[in-house]
């Protein structure tokens, strides 16, 4: 028990329990109750219930023991949550009764739930934790594994001179919404990974995900040595090596970890190569109940869904034969396979024999395989197509679920209040249902104009307090400040640009032509203003040149401070940017861009999107709701494709964009742009909601291998 909940009174024990469950970020009625405690310190905790609890004072406790508005929304927060989790009239449930006692096994190397556990990174892990929340939401019998980082993602801080730097925080569970995880006889559950000649116990922590459990491996356990303490320290750092361990313990201690805290997953799903090592300790499991290998790997295949995510080789993780062998001797020659066997499984034929590809090793041990939008099925249809040369490139055996988004958690309350007027009360539960967006043609353009205005002070609030805060705590020289926002303009027309720095996003492509971007910002009648934001990894040295150029224009004076750049990109930035600029701005070099959710997250909150026809965006743009650069009549080299996607930006940017924003009627509405807001909404919400995503699984893949899975199962017992 920590200190939060001894400070409860009984009363309002109930309050610790609600914070101990995800499900309040994304729940109205739970961000009420503890956005009432304490308004001032919700803001400081940055929306963390657990810290807020820790440090409320004891006569707020109890003068809210006397309020009777706080009492409403306690009880209502109660009763809401209570109602939530005991639910069985939910979608899943209704539409197929039938596998109800089944459950489907979501394995990632990272998860991201809330800035509140830091256990991801960026998109992925956005998308993971999306994919939790939906299929809590939906009733989808879903158990998640990962790992427990005790420093996670690294903290970015950018110094004068423009250079990110990496700063590693200590993770205190106790300050985080997790407990040990048990057996189904009550012990702590506990597993054993053998790497090389070494054995590595893994704890397993649980997080409670609304319906939806997520167990966590930890090898920071006194029973290891130092160096094996500090395999999860870190997400995606350390060398080859030490990501070899990491994925071998996701793989197999993940598997393991399941089967100590009593679940029997039906249907195995691995987000990304990084957990694929799972099949081959489900191989050995099938090998230990008297199957032959053919069938052990068949049952696998018919029970196994493989979603990859990176459209560039060079982000597949690959491994030397070395490192295979001074790691997995053990294991094949408890499977019975001969080290050339072993190797085979993750051999791609482009690559040595002696290496070991870890997407390849999925993609032939998977029975559904897709890509995370429709441009990226085809991309990734060339890039596997080696793997069956014998078919056609259309018959590669690849296919697309497109990438929603979870709309409770991405939704502005402003947004909110809007849509259920209009929409219904109900329209978050519908999210998904194309017909009841066309109502947004009926909302009148004043109130979308007055929502949005207000969402983008409420950015330019946030952006102004934050360089306060880093002024008056000493962390900040002038210079920074103004980097960092303090000189942007409510009323100006402001682009966002928030991503991952790695070069293939073209983060600089608009800083090509210098005076005719300053054309473009310092036109005193309709200025223009553009906010940056994102990390790069502290390898990534080219990543890392891109943010320190992108400071340098934030500092310049000839820029008159319509440059910021908002240090520390993370899920509590990222709310506040999706929701509050004007236009979601993305230029990847295409075909590169594999999904690319924050500009759906934008969309959803009235955002259009000004972007290449990449990734989702080429299946979401219409020619009404935003804006895209043309394609060129044939494929060109990186540098001519840059000249020419800098010159579409340009021009719809000068033609198109602005001229529009700043056209107001005698009401100073600009209803063109409304339009533009509407159609946004309307046309990219239902479609890229992960309620859509999250069905189109269930539908296409989790479902019909429950069927594939059981039968096979069936014809063995037989």
């Amino acid at each position: 028990m920590n200190q939060s909940t001894r400070l409860l009174t009984e009363e309002f024990r109930n309050l610790s329990e609600l914070a101990h469950n995800v499900w309040w970020s994304w729940s109205p009625e739970g961000r009420a109750v503890f956005s009432y405690i304490d308004p001032t310190l919700w803001r400081l905790t940055y929306h963390d219930p657990l810290k807020q609890l820790q440090r409320i004072a004891s006569d707020r406790l109890d003068a809210l023991g006397q309020d009777v508005v706080f009492l409403s929304l306690y009880r209502e927060a109660m009763k809401a949550f209570h109602a939530y989790m005991e639910a069985k009239d939910h979608w899943f449930g209704r539409t197929y009764p039938q596998w109800q006692d089944r459950t489907i096994a979501y394995f990632s190397a990272e998860f991201g739930l809330h800035r509140s556990v830091p256990l991801y990174s960026g998109g992925l892990g956005i998308l993971a934790g999306d994919h939790l929340k939906e299929a809590s939401d939906l009733g989808v019998p879903l158990v998640a594994v990962g790992f427990m980082y005790s420093q996670a993602y690294f903290r970015q801080v950018v110094d004068t001179n423009g250079w990110q730097e990496a700063v590693y925080d200590s993770v205190d569970p106790m300050m985080m919404p997790i407990e040990l995880a048990r057996t189904p006889a009550g012990d702590l559950a506990k597993i054993q990974v053998q790497l090389g000649t070494r054995m590595v116990a893994c704890v397993i922590w649980q997080i409670q995900v609304g319906r939806v459990s997520l167990y966590l491996l930890d090898t920071d356990t006194p029973e290891n040595s130092p160096e094996d303490r500090h395999l999860t320290a870190r997400l995606y750092g350390g060398d080859h090596r030490t990501r070899l361990c990491q994925e071998l313990l996701l793989g197999i201690g993940g598997v393991r970890a399941l089967r100590a805290v009593g679940r029997d997953p039906n249907v195995w799903h691995a987000n990304e190569g990084h957990p694929a090592f799972f099949l081959v300790e489900r191989i050995r499991e099938q090998l230990q109940r008297g199957l032959s290998l053919s069938e052990a790997a068949a049952q696998v295949r018919q029970s196994t869904v493989f979603t990859t995510h990176t459209p560039v080789p060079a982000g597949h993780d690959v491994f030397s034969g070395d490192l295979i062998r001074e790691h997995c001797q053990w294991w094949w020659e408890e499977l019975g396979l001969t080290q050339e066997d072993f190797m085979a499984l993750g051999r791609h034929p482009e690559l040595s024999p002696d290496q070991f590809h870890m997407t390849t090793l999925p993609i032939r041990l998977a029975s559904f395989i897709n890509g995370v939008s429709k441009e990226h099925e085809q991309v990734s249809k060339k890039m596997f197509h080696i793997l069956w040369p014998e078919r056609a490139l259309h018959e590669v055996p690849i296919h697309s679920v497109t990438n929603g988004v979870h709309v409770p958690t991405w939704i502005a309350q402003e947004m909110d209040v809007l849509y259920q007027k209009y929409l219904g009360s109900d329209w978050r539960e519908r999210c998904d249902d194309l017909n009841m967006w066309q109502r947004m043609k009926e909302v009148p353009d004043e109130e979308v104009w007055e929502v949005r205005k207000f969402l983008k002070r409420k950015l330019m609030s946030f952006i102004r307090q934050r360089a306060r805060m880093g002024w008056m705590d000493g962390t900040m020289e002038p210079i920074q400040v103004l980097a960092s926002g303090a000189f942007l303009e409510p009323h100006a027309l402001t682009l966002g640009f928030a991503r991952r720095f790695a070069t293939y996003k073209r983060a600089t492509l608009l800083f090509s032509d210098l005076e005719r971007l300053k054309q473009i910002l310092l036109n005193p009648w309709r200025p223009v203003q553009i906010v940056f934001a994102g990390k790069s990894h502290p390898a990534d040295q080219a990543g890392r040149e891109l943010i320190h150029r992108i400071y340098q224009f934030a500092k310049a004076h000839h820029l008159g401070g319509h440059i910021a750049f908002v240090e520390d990109y993370d899920m509590h930035v990222a709310k506040f940017l999706v929701q509050g600029v004007d236009v979601w701005l993305n230029n990847p070099r295409p075909p590169l861009e594999a999904s690319g959710t924050s500009g759906q997250k934008a969309a959803l909150n009235g955002v259009p999107n000004l972007s290449v026809l990449d990734g989702w965006w080429k299946e979401g743009y219409d020619g009404s709701n935003g804006w895209a650069v043309p394609l060129p009549q044939e494929p060109l080299g990186d540098w001519a494709q840059d000249d020419l996607d800098m010159v579409g930006l340009y021009t719809l940017l000068e033609n198109d964009v602005i001229p529009l924003y700043y056209d107001r009627g005698v009401d100073g509405v600009p209803h063109g742009w409304c339009t533009v807001v509407k159609n946004s909404i309307r046309t990219s919400a239902p479609q890229f909601s992960a309620r859509r995503m999250l069905k189109e699984y269930v539908n296409r893949a989790y479902t019909p291998l429950f069927s594939e899975a059981g039968k096979a199962r069936d014809e063995k017992l037989a």
